[in-house]
């Protein structure tokens, strides 16, 4: 008798310190220091994406009504993407990326807001914030953030 193994993969979840793609086309970076260096060299702003990958409600609709739309993927060229995943179940990242996320989040994100959206310059200063989502498919005051500092 044959078995069949069904493997059920969450597209939106990171792991470990590597670079990854939770949106259609998007790479996002998972280290800060990386980021800012980088935005430097290429005159770009970083957006940051505070989430609760594998318990936070909003930022998993936020993903399908945000990050995989068209509007999303021709703003965020303009930006470094930085990911920033604060999960329940502590398997899906490295201790050390765990530890690298929560030291960001006590400087950037001291309300522990999920979802949230932080635009830095190149130098690390915020620049503007969106926290939230409402599940309604409403996205323009992401949009407009992005649209503001782009």
């Amino acid at each position: 008798m044959k078995k069949l193994i069904i493997l059920i993969v969450a597209p939106f979840l990171l792991t470990a310190q590597a670079e990854k793609s939770i949106g259609t086309e998007n790479t996002w970076l998972t280290d800060y220091d990386k980021a800012i260096a980088k935005a430097e060299n290429e005159d770009k702003n970083v957006l940051v994406y505070f989430t609760g990958s594998d318990w936070c409600a909003p930022c998993k609709m936020l993903k399908k009504d945000f990050f995989d739309t068209s509007t999303f993927q021709t703003i965020s060229q303009n930006y470094l993407l930085l990911y920033i995943d604060i999960p329940m179940n502590r398997s899906l990242i490295s201790a050390e990326q765990l530890k690298h996320n929560k030291e960001l989040s006590s400087r950037l994100n001291r309300k522990n807001s999920v979802p949230l959206l932080t635009i830095l310059n190149s130098e690390g200063k915020e620049l503007g914030a969106y926290a939230g989502y409402n599940m309604n498919g409403g996205t323009k005051k992401h949009i407009a953030l992005l649209k503001k500092f782009q």
